[in-house]
């Protein structure tokens, strides 16, 4: 039941109506019995400072943020964490009684607990690692790779500028490239990671000679519809190791769940599969 007293949380992006967050979120709740709810907040395409704004002081504890606002979140906030500095935008804001705004990224937290969990044999500091993209979400996964230990990243881009603008952030270790010249990262990366709104492989908006890839290449999409998308097929088709994008959700989730309610959420509850079930899959 929802009172005067429930502590509220919640999603926001443009679209938002599609999000698994609220089923993560609700389910670790009921689960902890918490006075608790986690909503959907749609400000549509040109009210998400409005949306902040007023949600200074408070009344709503915190919001998950997704496409496309993360880097106007870290924009608006007065505040900001390490990771979401160096991720240039923030998955996570926190609205204290002080009516500041708190700006956090766990995305790369949420990116290497999947790791964790799909392909616990690899480690970051095993090689190279190349990043399919240069968008915020490019850079958050770039961020906590280095982070890791990572002693080099590629990004791939189209745009090859948008990936030197991530080097010169992030540091030496980030080797820009573009596109056409992806298979000399290719033929030395421990893992791939797609962070692009394109789909990739077989009739998808890139398409990348996989099999290049070293044998143990661990391949993950940062998209969860579907949850094995094609390029994850493509990957499984030549045997290599495969991470998918509802793992690293729920890597993020949790840490953000903490920020909002100020505990851990319960192991027992099985997300994976409620948002499984959501989704037909």
């Amino acid at each position: 039941m929802i009172t005067g007293k429930t502590a509220v949380a919640g999603v926001t992006g443009n679209p938002i109506h599609h999000s698994l967050s609220p089923i993560l979120h609700n389910a670790w709740l009921a689960a902890a019995g918490i006075d608790g709810v986690y909503v959907g907040f749609d400000p549509g395409a040109y009210g998400f400072e409005r949306l902040v704004n007023g949600f200074r002081g408070g009344a709503v504890r915190g919001i998950n943020v997704t496409l496309p606002f993360k880097e106007e979140a870290l924009r608006l906030a007065d505040e900001a964490t390490e990771a979401a500095r160096r991720a240039g935008a923030a998955n996570v804001l926190l609205f204290p009684p002080t009516g500041r705004v708190l700006a956090d990224n766990t995305d790369g937290l949420g990116l290497l607990r999947a790791f964790e969990v799909q392909a616990p044999n690899w480690s970051a500091d095993r090689g190279p690692v190349t990043v399919l993209g240069a968008g915020g979400a490019a850079r958050g996964a770039v961020a906590a790779l280095l982070l890791a230990g990572a002693p080099q990243v590629w990004v791939v881009n189209r745009t090859v500028q948008k990936a030197e603008a991530i080097a010169r952030a992030l540091g030496p270790k980030v080797k820009p490239l573009p596109l056409p010249h992806a298979v000399g990262a290719l033929r030395d990366s421990t893992a791939v990671i797609n962070a692009t709104s394109a789909g990739v492989g077989p009739g998808g908006g890139l398409d990348l000679p996989l099999e290049t890839t070293p044998d143990g290449c661990v391949v993950m999409d940062m998209f969860y519809k579907p949850v094995v998308t094609p390029f994850l097929e493509q990957a499984r088709g030549l045997g290599r190791p495969i991470v998918d994008g509802l793992e690293m959700l729920i890597g993020q989730a949790a840490p953000s769940f903490e920020a909002f309610f100020g505990r851990w959420p319960p192991a027992e509850v099985d997300v994976r599969k409620l948002a499984l079930e959501a989704t037909g899959q």
